[in-house]
């Protein structure tokens, strides 16, 4: 019995152990079933009772529950709680406030808009909770540099390269961006402004909470403008009221241009039953580009089933806000899947007795910060396309340009992120056209045009008022230019001019442009580059620079040494020392063997100096018998020639085309001498004095011709030495004053006069063409001889006033051939005579090396009768032809012929030649001693 009740025991104890096993693991599996999914709690911060976010949140739960059915075996569960922001601002932070308060979220989707989302941003950062956007998309809100805030939608700055190249590819200079007046619409102009450089930006802002007639007011002001191109940025409902406002009022007409933002053409078919497109008709679009898929495809269709069950009156179709929800989503479930979800409660916030409120005693994520890390490096392939985020924000896709034609979208170019050029399909434009809008059109209104008021050179400009009517009207050469390119035109303007009362700075004048009080500014307005940076100016009508005019000196009783101008100083020592030097040489070849150079001393030096001389006039008789001599003296002449030739020429120059010249040639000479100069006042002339180093106190203003006449004819004592303007006005004073004033170097370079108008103006291109049409036609000479006739006593402006000497530079090569001859002719003489007197030189007898050159000289110095100049008896003597004919009484002439032996000492015969004229003969006698 004992053991029987022992055997029961032991089964009892051993079946309770199997249970307790049996529990065990039980427990262990619920355990583990446990830990495999944790809840990630998730929160939803949406205006619910918009169709936009019902949309978006059916595709919040759709991307939930296709992840985790893709991935079953992922330990985490994102939970939702959502909340109603009630399309306001503070109740979207107090939402954001109650879910990291009250449900410790461990992230935020959401909100609806840019509005909402900067103060949830901020208070993310605070509590270390990421915020995630798929909607708010203003650039401005990347200012706040919270690195918990992630913008999974594109930044709207991301459009704005792809709206300056349509802008740009149709050659548009001007645009009026309509923006919404928040955040959304004020965060995109200052990007719009910096890509489209070169253009023109107006900006026009509409308020949300705008009726009707107030947006048809503000389109009623753009309409009064001349630009035709308008880019529209805000939220579809207020762009829809405001393209159905243009059309009512003739804006959606031929002429017209709009361009509407990212969001705003991705939105446009969603809202009024699509109905909408057919307002839109010839509006182009930005939007970013989705690529197809079979995956887009298929959520397509299971999203309309599902959203098929709730009644709305909006179009069963998803929009690009609905597919960044789901993607946001997807990146969300990926980076809790990979972060370490141990620590999902919150720090206490602070306990201070200052932070009373709700806000600040908020708590403090610890899982937050491993989460924003985690979302960053997540990169997949989601329904709008690829999901990569930089600096936590979403990489721009390349972009489509849609033209909306009737209720359909025709794609009509791409622009890819680093492109800058875009090549468009044809597109049809409001009003149906086809033609390119040019971008302007002067409305029908009067183009108010500037002119300054001048005391002077009214032949310009001048300003005539109707003391009955009021009425202002110009007149002078640059009206007549502005009105000659007018009619070049293929439209009409009607023209009003405009001027201040009073006489004002040409640099004020430019202002009033600026500041658009005038649509133009006519008149001889400089460019100028500090001008250039508020204004646009036309090409140039007039010769450009700032030139210098003097007075002229009267020449008539102060020429007695003109004629020394022609040559330079060094030219006249240079040609002189070589007619010293022709002479010599000259003199040397014929000494021996032409009686014209024998004589005395003084003889020989007059009839060389005489020799040389006079073939600068080729007035010598003297024959030249030596080759070596006629050598030199056939190059000599051929010099004498080219000097005498340019002497000439120059004199004429300076007594004829040069008789009067100016009384100061250089700017550094009135420096120097602390003259007065003269500038018309009120332009930029006295600034250029100024740095070239005039003092202040020696410039005088002139405000016209007459003026600056007047003082020049002063003199430099009481008036000023020289006038400095614009080569315009100076020709101007010439036209009538030629004979009194000169203008001068140097010309400092300008760009000339120019009619001003406002930056990125269509008129000035247009007008820039026309005066190169009218400048280079006959017209120009009509208006110019009208208002500037010229004298016909008049010289050439175009003469310069410089010296033009000639210097021993421009003539060198003469004197390098003259001298290069004669040193030739000289060597080849030498070497000749040494040689024939070569047995004076090698014989001993003669003593020293001195001697033997006395010989030589004695030897030189007598004639040589061995030359053929003296073996014929008839012409022994050799003397000029004059001594036959006009020697009427006998003469005696002494001849000492060469000593047989030079070495020995005997008296020469002395031979007397009797010359009788009437016979015509010649008796010789001879003594021998």
């Amino acid at each position: 019995m004992i053991l029987m009740m022992n055997r029961r025991k032991t089964n009892n104890t051993f079946l309770s152990y199997i249970f307790q096993l049996i529990w065990f693991f039980l427990s262990m599996n619920v355990g583990l079933g446990q830990n495999q999914t944790s809840e990630i709690k998730v929160g939803v911060v949406l205006d619910l009772n918009t169709t936009f976010s019902k949309i978006c949140l059916t595709s919040i739960n759709m991307s939930l529950s296709d992840f985790y059915k893709d991935h079953p075996s992922y330990r985490t569960r994102i939970t939702l709680h959502v909340r109603d922001s009630m399309e306001d601002t503070v109740q979207a932070s107090a939402a954001a406030l109650d879910l990291i308060k009250n449900e410790q979220v461990s992230a935020i989707i959401g909100p609806r808009n840019s509005m909402q989302a900067e103060f949830m941003i901020r208070l993310a950062n605070k509590t270390q909770v990421p915020t995630i956007t798929f909607s708010a998309t203003s650039p401005l809100l990347t200012s706040i540099k919270s690195p918990y805030f992630v913008r999974a939608t594109l930044d709207d700055s991301s459009q704005v390269k792809a709206i300056a190249n349509v802008v740009k590819s149709f050659g548009w200079r001007s645009v009026v961006a309509i923006y919404e007046d928040n955040e959304l619409g004020k965060g995109l102009m200052p990007f719009l402004s910096d890509a489209l450089q070169n253009v023109e930006v107006n900006k026009s802002a509409i308020s949300p909470e705008a009726n009707d007639g107030q947006i048809q007011n503000e389109l009623r002001k753009l309409m009064g403008r001349q630009t035709r191109v308008f880019v529209v940025h805000m939220e579809s409902s207020l762009g829809l009221r405001v393209f159905q406002k243009a059309r009512e009022i003739g804006m959606m007409e031929e002429g017209y241009v709009w361009l509407m933002t990212n969001e705003l053409t991705h939105m446009m078919r969603h809202i009024d039953h699509g109905h909408s497109l057919n307002t839109i008709e010839g509006v182009l679009g930005v939007r970013s580009h989705v690529p197809k898929s079979k995956e887009l495809e298929d959520f397509h269709l299971r999203w309309k089933r599902s959203f098929e069950k709730e009644k709305t009156s909006t179009r069963n179709e998803l929009h690009i806000f609905a597919l960044w929800a789901y993607d946001s989503i997807t990146a969300l479930a990926l980076a809790v899947e990979k972060t370490n979800f141990n620590s999902l409660q919150y720090d206490n916030g602070s306990a201070s007795s200052k932070n009373m409120t709700d806000l600040g005693n908020v708590g403090v994520s610890r899982y937050g910060p491993s989460l924003q890390k985690a979302l960053r490096e997540v990169s997949f392939k989601g329904l709008a396309g690829d999901f990569n985020l930089t600096d936590g924000q979403l990489e721009s896709p390349k972009f489509e340009i849609v033209n909306f034609v009737g209720n359909k979208e025709r794609i009509i170019g791409f622009v890819n992120a680093s492109s800058d050029k875009t090549k468009l399909g044809p597109v049809i434009w409001p009003g149906k056209s086809k033609t390119i809008p040019k971008g302007w059109e002067i409305p029908r209104k009067k183009l108010t045009v500037g002119v300054p008021m001048k005391k002077g050179f009214f032949d310009f400009v001048e300003v005539i008022k109707d003391p009955t009517t009021n009425k202002t009207t110009a007149k002078g050469y640059a009206i007549d230019i502005f009105e000659a390119a007018l009619k070049k035109l293929s439209y009409s303007i009607i023209l009003e001019y405009v001027s201040l009362e009073t006489p004002i700075d040409y640099n004020n004048l430019v202002c009033q442009v600026y500041d658009k009080t005038w649509d133009a500014v006519v008149g001889d307005v400089t460019i100028t580059a500090n001008r250039s940076l508020y204004v646009d100016f036309t090409l140039p009508y007039t010769e450009s620079g700032v030139s210098m005019m003097v007075p002229v000196r009267d020449n008539e009783n102060k020429n007695t040494w003109v004629f020394l101008e022609p040559w330079s100083l060094g030219l006249w020592v240079t040609t002189g020392c070589f007619l010293v030097l022709i002479g010599f040489v000259v003199w040397l070849f014929e000494h021996r063997i032409n009686t014209d150079f024998r004589g005395p001393p003084h003889h020989q030096i007059g009839t060389s100096f005489w020799f040389s001389f006079s073939t600068m006039v080729f007035a010598n008789r003297e024959k030249v018998v030596s080759n070596l001599a006629r050598f030199v003296m056939v190059v000599w002449c051929f010099v004498m020639l080219v000097l005498t030739q340019t002497y000439t020429a120059n004199l004429t120059s300076f007594l004829t085309a040069q008789s009067f010249h100016p009384a100061a040639i250089t700017v550094n000479d009135l420096i120097k001498n602390k003259d007065y100069v003269g500038y018309q006042g009120g332009t930029f002339v006295k600034d250029i004095l100024l740095d070239l180093g005039f003092q202040k106190n020696k410039l005088k203003p002139f405000y016209s011709a007459k003026e600056a006449v007047e003082l020049l004819s002063k003199g430099k004592s009481n008036g000023i030495a020289a006038a400095f303007d614009e080569v315009a006005y100076l020709n101007a004073i010439l036209s009538q004053s030629c004979s009194k004033y000169a203008m001068v170097e140097p010309t400092f370079k300008t760009a000339g006069f120019g009619f001003a108008f406002p930056k990125n103006s269509p008129l000035t291109g247009d007008i820039s063409t026309a005066i190169l049409d009218v400048t280079q036609g006959d017209e120009m000479q009509e208006i110019e001889n009208k208002w500037f006739p010229k004298k016909n006593d008049c010289p050439d402006p175009t003469t310069a006033l410089t010296s033009n000497r000639l210097s021993l530079r421009n003539l060198w090569g003469l004197f390098l051939i003259a001298g290069t001859a004669s040193l030739l002719a000289l060597l080849i003489f030498v070497v000749l005579y040494l040689n024939e007197h070569r047995h004076t030189l090698c014989d001993d007898s003669e003593g020293s090396l001195w001697k033997k050159l006395k010989v030589l000289f004695r030897t030189f110095d007598e004639k040589d009768l061995k030359s053929h100049t003296f073996k014929n008896t008839d012409v022994h003597n050799v003397s000029s032809p004059m001594t036959e004919h006009y020697i009427q009484s006998p003469s005696t002439v002494q001849i000492t012929p060469r000593p047989p032996s030079l070495s020995l000492n005997m008296e020469f015969e002395l031979r007397r030649i009797f010359l009788y004229p009437e016979r015509r003969t010649l008796h010789y006698t001879t003594d021998i001693s």
